[in-house]
């Protein structure tokens, strides 16, 4: 199962036309960038179906900057017991196509701690060192995203999502595409309570690891600004 590269670059070039059409139609009104900020604590650190925390709360918060469909940001935190704490650098550009949503960014993981020592940098992580291209694409409550690791971690590792939201409840399946071995499937049911606290369960359900247990967690989200 691949996400091929020709459509992922047919995506790009569809975004940055349909954003120079804009441009030169003259509908692009003066740019005014608007600057967000939040934070949240959750009982674990679920990452794709893992729990990275080993059962330990996380505290994490997001800053992030956005104009005319594009944005960037960073975003941090602790929980995670064999990498330490850790901050994500992204930016991307989403926009709407008809009845489509699609969304294109980057996002770089950084470990400043660097206490793995199964890495393959031997303990330093580097600016740079993991980076996914993600592409996410929605019609209605129906999204699907694709997930591929550019650099650091496992080459040719690729992570698929599909997920659809119906009110205050969702659910999203998850396949990590590992190049020379098994393909783990997890499925995640939420519920959000209100637009601050949602609970979440998490299950491997193919190719199961010693992490297969059924996952609990709940999140407290709050805005700063907006």
């Amino acid at each position: 199962m691949k996400f091929t590269k020709k459509a992922l670059c047919g995506t790009v070039a569809a975004v940055v036309m349909a954003s120079s059409a804009l441009m030169i139609s003259g509908q692009a009104a003066a740019i005014e960038p608007e600057v967000s900020a939040s934070a949240a604590v959750a009982s674990s650190y679920l990452w794709r179906g893992y729990d990275l925390g080993s059962g330990t709360p996380a505290v994490s918060g997001d800053l992030k900057v956005s104009a005319a469909g594009a944005y960037a940001g960073v975003w941090g935190s602790s929980g995670d017991t064999s990498w330490g704490s850790e901050y994500d650098l992204y930016a991307g550009y989403g926009m709407e196509l008809g009845a489509f949503t699609v969304d294109l960014s980057v996002w770089n993981y950084n470990y400043p701690s660097g206490t793995n020592p199964n890495a393959p940098w031997a303990n330093e992580v580097d600016f740079a060192d993991l980076t996914d291209v993600v592409l996410t694409v929605g019609v209605g409550p129906v999204t699907f995203g694709y997930y591929d690791n550019v650099a650091g971690g496992t080459s040719g590792y690729e992570y698929y999502t599909l997920g659809a939201a119906f009110g205050q409840f969702s659910i999203l399946a998850g396949l990590h595409d590992n190049p020379g071995g098994e393909d783990p499937l997890h499925i995640n049911l939420s519920y959000a309570y209100n637009d601050n606290l949602s609970f979440t369960v998490s299950q491997f359900v193919q190719d199961e690891t010693p992490d297969d247990d059924m996952k609990f967690v709940v999140s407290y989200s709050l805005p700063i600004s907006e």
